[in-house]
């Protein structure tokens, strides 16, 4: 029986995509002489690379301008598959589609998001995953929502601008136009626990990496509680305390409340729909990794998540990982459910060199594997 091995790594930041380190462990595995089978399964968190993630499962790659977090058209993709659309946050309000020198937090919109699940809906998605994750955005979501058909105004009736400073004038949310998505399950992919509101909402403690100045934080919450009160008032129930509303400035509270959307762990989420149970069937080892193996890792990033599944597993299967650089003991990793890992620093220990020759130090790595356990 040929012997099968897993690939099933997260991007390194920076440096390569998910897709591209499965295929640079697969190619070391066979260069270092393994005969057997290496299913490359890319996985991702619910950020950047979700999408890319589910197509190279099978998914079919769907690409549509939409509005972007600044207010021009960007090109953006959601992966459909047997009715399930898998949207990325990321692709139509991420950091990256804005330069670090023209970020707007006071005005950056959502709505992109909104059209990406229009467009899902209007090809018969009955399922939606969100990824939420990696945005640019502070508008509690609203820009998706005024995508869906609502409409924002002021007092003296005028609509809203993109952005969270402006909810802070909401009068009124009409939403009679707003589509009927009722016929569709959502399920958000989230790591973030944080409430919409307060020192741990999505203004304190997220919007400074977005480009707010200290001033703009408290502009920023009182458009957040503001949006909050009337949407919570026109809905008839509460979201802004659930775990997770504050999640992607605020998406996952939108998401909430306008879409009866379920929170799921996001690495859990992904793994379920890449049917990761199913292929651990007759594995001997599964390879795992992420650009940095540290604390964060251990709170669910995932290589844990993945460590977490082949554990579970009937029998369990041995979890190895590589990473650009590791800073986690080995009771530290065999507390994730990872065996050993193996680090590009330790070819390497310049981390920009490191960084620039991911590729072929990857392949060593997944040769040195390849002596160690098969």
């Amino acid at each position: 029986m040929t012997e099968r091995v897993l690939v099933a790594p997260d991007k390194f930041k920076g440096s390569l995509s998910a897709v591209e380190v499965a295929a640079r462990v697969a190619a070391g595995l066979a260069r270092a002489g393994f005969s057997g089978e290496a299913v490359r399964i890319p996985v991702a968190d619910g950020g950047d690379g979700t999408v890319d993630a589910a197509v190279s499962a099978g998914y079919r790659r769907i690409e549509m301008g939409v509005r972007g977090p600044a207010g021009r058209s960007v090109t953006a993709a959601f992966g459909l598959l047997d009715g399930t659309a898998v949207i990325e946050a990321a692709q139509a309000c991420g950091l990256s589609l804005v330069s670090p020198d023209s970020l707007a937090p006071l005005t950056a919109t959502s709505r992109g998001v909104g059209e990406l699940i229009m467009a899902a809906a209007r090809m018969r998605a009955t399922r939606v995953v969100l990824g939420l994750g990696g945005v640019a955005t502070t508008d509690g979501g609203a820009g998706l929502v005024q995508a869906l058909g609502a409409r924002l105004t002021d007092d003296a009736g005028r609509e809203l601008p993109p952005g969270g400073a402006a909810l802070a004038r909401l009068s009124t949310l009409d939403l009679a136009r707003m589509r009927d998505l009722s016929g569709i399950e959502f399920l958000v992919a989230s790591d973030v626990d944080n409430p919409l509101l307060g020192p741990t909402g999505a203004a304190a403690v997220y919007a400074p990496q977005k480009g707010a100045s200290a001033d703009d934080v408290p502009v920023l919450e009182a458009g957040l509680a503001r949006w909050a009160d009337v949407a919570e008032q026109t809905c008839g129930r509460s979201a802004r305390d659930a775990a997770g509303a504050g999640a992607a400035g605020g998406l996952g509270f939108a998401a909430l409340l306008f879409l009866g959307a379920q929170l799921r762990p996001g690495i859990a989420l992904m793994l379920d729909m890449l049917s990761f149970g199913e292929q651990l069937d007759g594995a001997r080892l599964v390879i795992t990794g992420e650009g940095a193996l540290d604390a964060q890792t251990l709170h669910g990033k995932a290589p844990a998540g993945v460590a977490h599944a082949a554990a579970a597993h009937n029998p369990a299967v041995p979890v190895v990982a590589i990473a650009g650089v590791c800073s986690l003991s080995p009771a530290q990793l065999r507390e994730a459910g990872i065996t050993a890992a193996y680090a590009l620093t330790d070819i390497e220990p310049d981390v920009s060199r490191s960084m620039a020759n991911a590729g072929p130090l990857v392949e060593e790595l997944a040769g040195r594997i390849a002596a160690d356990w098969l």
